[in-house]
């Protein structure tokens, strides 16, 4: 389960890069609007998860469960960040006032699979850290 949570975790990773190059390209950078995704956010969001990474990588290396907690921990914080980002980019898709901003460029079958990735994968990081398949 630990390594499945890994290569879950890489996967979405995977997503959220394409989407933060989208994001970037289209000038997120700038974005400073309200009810929109501003750097600070996406920025902590990315971060976060690929701290949450190294640390789950190297949990796997030397297996202390005080890691696996640690980055659950982590990613349940990026689970919320994620979550609030996904509210943005859904209630600008519902306004075409706000059909301008970088994350309104994002592909929804994209936003999609990272969403239900990054579920799975903690789902199978916390499945991990309270021991279950070990």
């Amino acid at each position: 389960m630990s390594w499945a949570a890994l290569v879950t975790w890489i996967v979405t990773a995977g997503g959220g890069f394409v989407l933060l190059g989208m994001w970037l390209k289209h000038g997120g950078m700038q974005q400073r609007e309200r009810g929109r995704i501003g750097p600070a956010v996406i920025l902590a969001h990315a971060q976060l998860a690929g701290a949450g990474l190294v640390l789950w990588i190297i949990y796997l290396a030397i297996d202390k469960s005080a890691l696996a907690w640690i980055a659950f921990g982590l990613l349940l914080v990026v689970a919320l960040i994620g979550f609030t980002m996904f509210g943005m980019w859904a209630s600008g898709r519902r306004r075409p006032a706000q059909a301008e901003g970088a994350e309104q460029r994002f592909p929804v079958p994209v936003v999609g699979l990272h969403g239900v990735l990054a579920a799975t994968t903690l789902v199978l990081v916390f499945l991990t850290a309270v021991g279950v398949g070990s």
